[in-house]
């Protein structure tokens, strides 16, 4: 792991990319730009500086992760070694949590479908509408 002196910055959507938060500095450079990562609060480019302590809010999909930077790095190495640059909060972490168990929850009640309707079924489903329209 390549770490910077605790003086020195590095660019925001490097380190994203490095603590594995996404696949590419080019996914990174895009959440920075559309506002998904927020630096201490505010809303940042893909340039900006980050410094040891920072607070960063970075928002994946559904989930937000709520993080403090421990290490600088722009290497991008295991994913053991990329967690050791971050400390998560606890609220953070048991809401990803429920929000997880909670859309897993919703998968299980949604309605399976096998694609398209053959064409029996389709027919049927035709007539179903008609009917229920006279």
């Amino acid at each position: 792991m390549d770490t910077a002196s605790p003086d020195s910055a590095i660019r925001l959507d490097k380190w994203l990319w490095a603590a594995r938060f996404f696949k590419t500095r080019t996914l990174a450079a895009e959440a920075a730009a559309g506002g998904k990562v927020k630096l201490n609060g505010e809303r940042v480019k893909a340039a900006k500086a980050i410094r040891l302590g920072d607070a960063l809010n970075i928002h994946i999909g559904p989930y937000e992760y709520v993080v403090r930077v421990l290490v600088l790095s722009a290497k991008r190495g295991p994913a053991t070694q990329a967690a050791l640059l971050y400390e998560e909060s606890e609220s953070s972490q048991t809401a990803r949590k429920a929000l997880a168990t909670r859309l897993a929850a919703e998968r299980q009640h949604a309605i399976h479908t096998n694609g398209r309707p053959s064409k029996k079924e389709r027919r049927q489903i035709i007539r179903f509408k008609k009917s229920r329209t006279e």
